[in-house]
């Protein structure tokens, strides 16, 4: 696994657009990752079925797309565990062990915190190769409910 380093203060995340929705459908996981997170395509289009609450962006490093990540705020939304979360996170393979992924799921809680959510909430798929391990280091806890094969993990939010 590559040594992680600190992520360039070039980073940011973009709305996806057209200019730049080529370089996000181009933003592969590495192929022994496809079991675990469904490819950008499908995310982007689930993204536009729920756009009154789906926050799609692409992991920029400069002028370069090296992720994408959805998160979806629905308030409203009559389970707890849909109201505040990260949908999907995909960093390229080539990109992974840099930063990125962290940098993402910090961007998507300063969003909720905005937002006024206090917590995050993400789902992944457990197994040997999947996302677990990042998760938990990234400070997201199993909450103890699993729903549709998937682990619900959460994260309480600071002010």
């Amino acid at each position: 696994m590559p040594a992680t380093t600190t992520p360039a203060p070039s980073l940011r995340l973009a709305e996806i657009t057209p200019a730049n929705v080529d370089a996000a459908l181009g933003v592969k996981v590495r192929e022994d990752q496809n079991a675990f997170v469904a490819p950008v395509e499908r995310s982007l289009a689930e993204a536009y079925a729920s756009r009154a609450t789906a926050w799609p962006r692409l992991v920029m490093d400069g002028d370069e797309a090296v992720g994408f990540v959805v998160a979806n705020f629905a308030p409203d939304e009559e389970e707890p565990d849909f109201r505040c979360g990260i949908w999907r996170l995909n960093i390229a393979g080539d990109a992974q062990g840099r930063g990125y992924g962290r940098f993402a799921v910090g961007a998507v809680a300063a969003e909720a915190r905005v937002r006024g959510n206090r917590r995050l909430t993400v789902m992944w798929v457990p197994g040997g190769g999947g996302p677990e391990g990042f998760y938990l280091g990234a400070g997201f806890r199993p909450t103890g409910r699993v729903m549709g094969g998937q682990v619900v993990g959460e994260m309480v939010l600071d002010r």
